[in-house]
């Protein structure tokens, strides 16, 4: 019982932690919760956190509560995952409603803008460095449908404004019909042999 308190413990300082100090969304605590469960601690493979940051980032909500649910269960189960969840939840619901108690001073204050200005910077660098870095891997897997469904969605997002969802939606039907295609060739090859 000790040892699962610790674990609790741990666990919910530790996403504590990462959420209240990290600015910039989902992208930017993942490689902060690599270093904290993977080098640090030795609580997980660095493969698994790195599949644990697929399936977060692939699943609907946001990243960086994904990635806790997922540690969480990992780690010690449901109530794991309960603790993570709130670890990481915490933190910005208790700054955001700081910030709305004081909204109209912080509006107005030239150093809070100031600050605000420069956190959008660096949060613009780093989605630029997650997008380049994925759209690298698309590119150098040399698969041109992939490519084009790429070139495609920011195509009709950024310049044609159409609505995301929507965009989601068909590169999710062009992905299921190419596993059917690949399953149906797979299965003409495993025949003919």
């Amino acid at each position: 019982m000790d040892h699962k308190k610790h674990i609790y413990k741990k666990l919910f300082s530790s996403t504590f932690y990462l959420s209240a100090f990290t600015f910039g969304g989902g992208f930017v605590i993942i490689p902060l919760m690599k270093k904290k469960f993977v080098d640090d601690l030795h609580w997980i493979e660095e493969d698994e956190m790195l599949n644990m940051a697929a399936i977060a980032q692939s699943s609907p909500g946001a990243v960086a509560v994904n990635a806790s649910i997922l540690l969480g269960y990992r780690m010690a189960g449901i109530s794991g995952t309960v603790v993570t969840i709130l670890g990481t939840v915490l933190p910005p619901l208790i700054i955001i409603s700081v910030i709305s108690l004081f909204y109209a001073a912080f509006r107005d204050n030239i150093a809070v803008n100031a600050v605000l200005k420069g956190m959008q910077a660096g949060v613009a660098a780093v989605i630029a460095d997650v997008i380049l870095n994925l759209g690298g891997n698309v590119a150098k897997g040399k698969d041109i449908i992939s490519v084009l469904v790429m070139i495609g969605a920011f195509t009709a997002t950024f310049f044609l404004k159409i609505n995301v969802m929507y965009i989601i939606l068909v590169c999710g039907c062009i992905g299921a019909a190419r596993m059917l295609i690949q399953a149906k060739k797979a299965k003409k090859e495993g025949t003919s042999k």
